[in-house]
């Protein structure tokens, strides 16, 4: 290895050290208000959702190791931002009943839960019988699918 080379990698490894010592928000604030489902639909939401979607995130080992830990972390706090399970009671009705709405169509069209979510977590794949008990609980209609 000629010196260039071994300065280089000295850099980055360096640089990939510094980097861990960037502080990442990985907390779980407590439950508030929590979504109130049925425990099958409970058990649906807490395998497929509450990653990204809650207060009760569990955070994997990678969260943990930048980069991937500012990827993860991102994902969470944009999950929470968009729709969070553990304050949903907080939701006034109108917006409960578009986030229902929201819900079914992200998972409808694929987009829920996303694809770079089931390598480290193939549980998270919705079944049929898993998207129907979504559908009656969004209670959406035929004429709105």
């Amino acid at each position: 290895m000629t010196l260039k080379r071994r300065k280089i990698f000295l850099y980055l490894a360096v640089l990939a050290i510094l980097c861990q010592l960037i502080p990442i928000d990985r907390s779980n604030p407590p439950v508030t208000a929590g979504v109130q489902v049925p425990q099958e639909l409970h058990d649906v939401f807490s395998r497929a959702c509450f990653d990204c979607h809650s207060h009760e995130t569990v955070w994997p080992w990678y969260s943990r190791i930048a980069p991937f830990s500012w990827l993860v972390a991102l994902d969470v706090h944009e999950g929470r931002h968009h729709l969070n399970f553990s304050t949903w009671g907080e939701y006034p009705l109108e917006k409960q009943q578009k986030l229902r709405e929201k819900i079914w169509e992200s998972v409808k069209e694929g987009d829920m839960p996303p694809l770079q979510y089931f390598p480290a977590h193939p549980e998270a794949r919705l079944t049929e019988q898993d998207k129907a008990l979504i559908f009656g609980w969004t209670g959406t209609f035929e004429g709105h699918q």
